[in-house]
């Protein structure tokens, strides 16, 4: 299927497009034929104790795998009305882990309030952190606020080596990740006396499945720490999803078929049972309701007579939901599996 995807301007990268060439092309077994086969089929949450929210697409860096499409020219970014109706749902429930993510979330300017209302309703909070984003002459307190605040902090780092960063996440973006590294350390994160847990995230740079997560974990500890001077406390491994800017990448360097049918043959009914969206629930930054934030970047949202507006949040119609599944869904099921939380089996 001769196809190519040049930008977010293309009709081809809207997410409609996207979905159509998930749907024509690869996997011999749709996902859905896949569950099935695995006894799994229709898919369903099984409680919700992530609450997930996507605070906008602005972002000060420009990846080339973001599934988000994130960077400085985006301008979806949550207002303080659904930032307020996302703290007004928590509290109709006891979900215990908020995991703020974006574009670079910390960037919106209701991040920090959002992180004090969730704080006070005695939630643990993530913040999906870019680490460069805590270098900006705006953000110099930043660090210290989420250290003051307790907050778990999840940061992307490819490679612990500089090219292979730079390829993927920008010129220099390598040496900025590791000053803020520094810093975190220097705050308590990452180190056993310190409390304040520093997870990074690796994902692949290329067209294949990311290694066992145990043995990169244990290579990144290492060399981070000889070179650097770093400590972290877990590595994850996710696997990059075939939407968006991945996508565009596939399909231009003649990899997508066969990326596809890696994952599809990759399928693992354990993985695929522990998925993140069973126990996930997504929040766009418009304030629309997905089963994760993958599917939010697809416009999939909740269906099955569930809620699609987080003004409308019912716990009970929610907890125990049917997902909304696609072709890209073979990324959260192939081999060890990859969720927000690394691998799942």
């Amino acid at each position: 299927m001769a196809l190519t995807l040049l930008g977010r301007h293309n009709p081809l990268a809207s997410p409609s497009e996207q979905l159509k060439v998930l749907a024509q092309s690869g996997p011999r077994l749709s996902f859905e034929a896949q569950l099935n086969q695995a006894g799994l089929y229709p898919l369903h949450a099984t409680g919700i104790t992530v609450f997930q929210i996507n605070v906008g697409k602005l972002c000060n860096q420009t990846c080339r795998h973001c599934h988000v499409d994130a960077g400085p020219d985006r301008p979806e970014t949550m207002s303080l009305e659904t930032a307020e109706q996302c703290v007004r749902a928590l509290t109709k429930t006891d979900i215990p882990t908020v995991d703020i993510t974006g574009g670079a979330p910390e960037l919106n300017p209701h991040f920090r309030w959002l992180v004090e209302q969730v704080r006070s309703l005695g939630r643990h909070v993530i913040d999906r952190c870019n680490l460069s984003v805590l270098l900006l002459p705006s953000q110099a307190d930043l660090a210290k606020f989420l250290a003051d605040h307790r907050v778990e902090i999840i940061a992307s780092l490819p490679s612990y080596r500089v090219g292979q960063t730079d390829a993927q996440r920008g010129e220099g973006v390598f040496e900025k990740s590791i000053e803020a590294l520094r810093l975190l350390n220097r705050l308590g994160y990452g180190r056993p006396a310190g409390g304040l847990t520093l997870n990074l995230v690796y994902n692949p740079v290329g067209a294949f499945l990311p290694p066992k997560q145990a043995a990169i974990e244990a290579q990144f500890k290492k060399e981070l720490r000889t070179r650097h001077g770093i400590e972290f406390n877990r590595l994850y491994t996710i696997t990059n999803m075939p939407i968006s800017r991945f996508l565009e990448f596939l399909l231009e360097s003649g990899n997508y078929e066969q990326y596809m049918t890696r994952l599809a043959n990759a399928f693992n009914p354990a993985a695929a049972a522990g998925v993140m969206c069973r126990y996930t629930l997504s929040v766009g930054w418009d304030g629309r309701l997905y089963d994760c934030d993958f599917n939010q970047m697809l416009e999939l949202p909740l269906d099955h007579g569930a809620p699609s507006h987080i003004q409308d949040f019912d716990p009970a119609q929610l907890h125990n939901r049917q997902i909304v599944t696609r072709n890209h869904c073979y990324g959260c099921t192939a081999g060890s599996g990859s969720s927000c939380g690394g691998s799942v089996a």
